[in-house]
Formats: C-alpha cells, structure tokens, sequence
C-alpha cells in the first residue's frame, strides 16, 4: 500500500489550572472557534468543542504524522496565548498541565458530541473531577489521585 491512511477518533479533556472556573460564557464561542482553528491547522479537523467554566472537551481526528502529546501541545499553548490577549481577566490563564485522551470508536462519535455538547446539563450532578474520575475507571486507566490534578 503506497498511502498511509488513518481516522482516529480522540476525546480530549483538560481543566483550566487548578480547576478555576475563569472561563466566562462570554468568550466560549469564540474560544471554541479558535480551538477548532489551530486542530484544523493541525490536520486534526474537529467534530465537537465545548467548555465549561473550569474545563474543556475537545472531540476531533487526530493527524497521521501528529501525536496526541504533539496537538494537546498546540492546543493548550495556542489558545492560553490568544485567551491572555482577549481580557485582563485573563492575564493569568494557564491550564492544567496534564490532560486526558481517551479513543473513540466511529460508531460512538454521535453520542460523544451529544455528550460533550450537554455539559452544562451534565455538571449541575457531577463536578469536573467525578466526570474525569469517571472516564478513567470507564478506561480503566490508573492513576495517582496526587498527581491527576496538577
């Protein structure tokens, strides 16, 4: 086979540093614009995007030359820099160092862009690190509970 040729489904979450919930309803939609942009620039198109005030989910294709570390990268250096440049309240931003990625089969991608786009539905049960929690025994990820969250 001369090509090379892959679609992968990637879920990506990750709060905002120290779980502060900065991220106004205000700048969302346009943050959410300007995620896609540089994953599309990435030739990792996105499917879904969509934040909370502490938080943000990111449902895209991931590149065949890129690795998850490499757009996570992008990602989070690209829109702290252009978040800092929108509003002195966000002078500070930073988001969490670490992030989860967790793989998605074709068939789920229309319940996982239901599920990221009814966040605020979601959060009224469950705070941000139940949900995360919750993913990574769905995974079966292990991890520290000392070093997840920064």
């Amino acid at each position: 086979m001369a090509q090379s040729l892959a679609k992968i489904y990637i879920h990506l979450i990750f709060s905002t540093k120290n779980r502060e919930r900065i991220l106004e309803d205000g700048i969302r939609v346009a943050l959410h614009k300007y995620l896609g942009g540089i994953l599309r620039d990435l030739n990792s198109p996105s499917i879904e995007i969509n934040t909370e005030p502490d938080h943000a989910h990111l449902l895209f294709t991931l590149s065949r030359t890129l690795s998850i570390s490499q757009v996570v990268q992008e990602v989070k250096s690209g829109s702290s820099a252009w978040l800092k440049k929108q509003s002195r309240a966000y002078a500070d931003f930073h988001w969490q160092n670490g992030y989860g990625a967790f793989s998605v089969s074709q068939s789920n991608v229309p319940e996982v862009q239901a599920y990221i786009l009814n966040q605020r539905e979601h959060h009224r049960g469950m705070t941000f690190q139940e949900e995360f929690r919750e993913f990574l025994r769905r995974y079966e990820i292990e991890y520290d509970e000392r070093y997840v969250w920064d």
